[in-house]
């Protein structure tokens, strides 16, 4: 497992998910419309729940979990998969938040720090985002962020891309 350094903002407090997050993990992912735009199913047991912490610490990447510093409360989810290192390093960002927490400007407070452990201490030189072309909402995050919509792809989804400056 790499490790990423814990992150505090205005509203969240960020850390790598681990093993016993399980149960948030489990309800944060049994909701149907926070996998509605996932390539997962809802999580029927705690063992899927398992099963998705344990892909993030054993994937060449990252994932954070999201905690509401207020309360404590964890609200979502955000990091980076299939990292390539070297000349053209590059990782995809992921992102979910818990429904009773979009529209406050949470995940785009999340992203800013995101952004910045790839491109310091990940240090790669391309964010990538591949994303449904029904959700509206991350579409406009990612705008927001500054990425470019690139294409169209395959299977109803929209390739983005932000750079290093």
């Amino acid at each position: 497992m790499n490790y990423f350094p814990e992150i505090e903002t205005q509203r969240l407090f960020l850390r790598e998910l681990n093993l016993s997050d399980c149960e948030s993990v489990f309800r944060h992912f049994s909701d149907p419309e926070v996998t509605q735009f996932m390539d997962i199913e809802p999580c029927k047991d705690m063992k899927e729940a398992e099963e998705i912490i344990q892909f993030h610490m054993d994937d060449s990447g990252c994932r954070y979990g999201l905690f509401h510093r207020t309360n404590g409360e964890f609200v979502g989810t955000c990091g980076f998969h299939c990292w390539v290192k070297g000349i053209d390093a590059r990782a995809e960002i992921g992102f979910d938040l818990s429904r009773r927490y979009w529209g406050l400007g949470l995940m785009q407070e999340a992203l800013t720090e995101m952004i910045k452990i790839g491109f310091d201490v990940m240090e790669i030189n391309l964010v990538e985002a591949t994303v449904e072309q029904d959700n509206v909402r991350s579409q406009q995050l990612l705008n927001k962020m500054g990425f470019s919509r690139e294409e169209e792809l395959r299977d109803n989804l929209v390739y983005y891309t932000l750079r290093r400056k």
